[in-house]
């Protein structure tokens, strides 16, 4: 979470450096598009970890449901 707001804090410092005229202007685009892209990589790597423990819980719920014939958390009624 902190990479890519330092990446994007340092864009924006060569944007403001540059005034927009020169290629260190360019270059802070550049690095603002590359905090952009380390975020969506770290959100979809996050994303993929909680997809695993929700297909882990839903196993463990089918294998109780094995055992004991109803869904965990259902009354015995």
């Amino acid at each position: 979470m902190w990479l890519p707001a330092a990446i994007a804090v340092a864009g924006i410092v060569a944007i403001v450096l540059g005034h927009g005229r020169n290629s260190e202007a360019a270059a802070g685009v550049g690095l603002i598009i590359v905090a952009l892209i380390v975020w969506m990589i770290n959100w979809l790597f996050r994303l993929s970890f909680q997809s695993n423990r929700d297909r882990d819980q839903e196993e463990r719920a089918r294998e109780y449901f094995d055992r004991h014939g109803r869904w965990p958390g259902e009354d015995g009624r």
